[in-house]
């Protein structure tokens, strides 16, 4: 069979399905960690309301009293592209042996410009994953992070800023605790509270849970299974579960409602773009160009109800 031509280009209605894969694959979101917020074609405002003293004794006569403080934090995308250059030859196997079935692909690609597609998305949502947490919006091809901003806002409250280190199974329940101790009283007990843990740090949680260490539960582990208790699913600590965002740095966590934290992107808006170019036969080789145009962005409504780690 030879190389097939690719002549399709995908705009409009069929990008939309493409970036949308590309955006929402990221594992954060993917697993509801952050509230999605899309068609933000470069801001949404974040309403914050605040009110002080509004309670008082009952009288006959209408009594203004306390306050009300409305402010606002801006979620603003930014404008990001994929310019790859793709060698049919070394895809094209690939893509033969998976249309005969020898595949992990829950929907197989009908076609090789569909499996590009579906391999540039499958970086971009990596990458994505690891700015959502850790992005530098001065960087090139990053938006600015949620823990990265926490970390750095002055308005974060010392307590909830807590110094760590690297962590390991004999450290880590400690430095969980530190997390847990340090949610103020008005955020514990929210329904969507979470620990968010990078990936190291639950594989410390795990490993500790197991026994034969010093500061495991008991001896032999979680009901006593040692190293064979875990079966990939939640874990807790102390009844708040943790959530694994694979785009945290290392050795770091964030303690946070998922309605605190917010994703926007450009999904379903006029700025989205994806594209398979075949250059064949304009230039004469056997590459094909895949673009893609999107915007993204992640910002957290309430930094007073974040407590960082790291």
């Amino acid at each position: 069979m030879p190389n097939p031509n690719i002549t399709t280009t995908y705009a409009g209605q069929w990008a939309g399905k493409y970036v949308s894969a590309a955006l929402l694959s990221a594992p954060t979101i993917e697993g509801g960690g952050v509230t999605v917020m899309p068609n933000v074609k470069f801001k949404s405002v974040i309403q914050r309301l605040e009110t002080t003293n509004f309670l008082q004794d009952a009288s006959c006569d209408f009594q203004p009293a306390g306050q009300v403080n409305l402010t606002e934090r801006i979620l603003e995308v930014k404008d990001l592209q994929v310019n790859m250059t793709l060698c049919k030859k070394e895809f094209h196997s690939t893509w033969q042996s998976i249309e005969m079935g020898y595949s992990s692909f829950d929907t197989l690609p009908k076609s090789f410009a569909d499996y590009l597609i579906a391999y540039a998305a499958e970086k971009v949502a990596a990458a994505n994953e690891v700015s959502i947490w850790q992005g530098n919006g001065a960087l090139s091809g990053e938006f600015d992070g949620l823990f990265t901003t926490a970390q750095a806002d002055l308005a974060l409250p010392p307590a909830q800023n807590i110094a760590g280190g690297a962590i390991n199974a004999g450290n880590v329940i400690p430095a969980l605790q530190s997390v847990y101790d340090a949610i103020p009283a008005s955020l514990y007990g929210k329904p969507d509270l979470k620990i968010y843990v990078a990936q190291d740090v639950i594989k410390a949680y795990v490993a500790a849970l197991g026994g034969f260490s010093a500061l495991a539960t008991s001896n032999s582990g979680v009901n006593a299974q040692g190293t064979m208790w875990y079966n990939n699913g939640m874990v807790t600590f102390n009844g708040l579960p943790l959530f694994m965002a694979n785009g945290l740095p290392t050795s770091s966590m964030m303690a946070t409602t998922t309605s605190n934290l917010y994703f926007g992107c450009s999904l379903l808006s006029d700025t989205q773009e994806v594209r398979v170019i075949d250059t064949s036969a304009t230039l004469g080789d056997d590459n094909v160009r895949v673009i893609m145009r999107y915007a993204a962005g992640a910002q957290y409504g309430v930094i007073e109800d974040i407590v960082v780690y790291g």
